[in-house]
């Protein structure tokens, strides 16, 4: 039997992550955020959903390389980790096609995502 390499093991843990609602809700809110990121208490205000609740689907998130928190004075503030969503999006799409050209690939004109508009 053929072992998983690491980058299988990496897009395993992060499609494993967003597959529960309230993270996939959580990392999109995040993605929305942008670069400025958010606090979790602002997450949990926007989701509807205890503070509490929210820590462990954020550490989940964290634990899958698809967020970063930064301490900014007595806070945290969470940021979607664009590198890594593209690498995983980069990764599903990488022989698409038969590797001939198509519009299915994903592309990004916003800032984050390293292009300015």
């Amino acid at each position: 039997m053929k072992t998983t390499t690491h980058q299988e093991d990496t897009t395993l843990r992060a499609l494993a992550a967003l597959s529960q609602v309230q993270r996939l809700r959580a990392f999109r809110e995040l993605v929305v955020a942008g670069p400025e990121g958010m606090t979790p208490g602002t997450i949990a205000e926007r989701m509807g959903m205890s503070p509490s609740a929210l820590s462990f689907h954020l550490k989940e998130l964290a634990r899958a390389e698809l967020v970063n928190a930064e301490p900014r004075g007595r806070h945290l503030i969470y940021r979607a980790n664009f590198e890594r969503m593209n690498g995983l999006l980069g990764y599903l799409t990488e022989h698409c096609c038969a590797e001939e050209p198509c519009e299915v690939a994903p592309t990004c004109t916003r800032s984050v995502c390293g292009e300015t508009t």
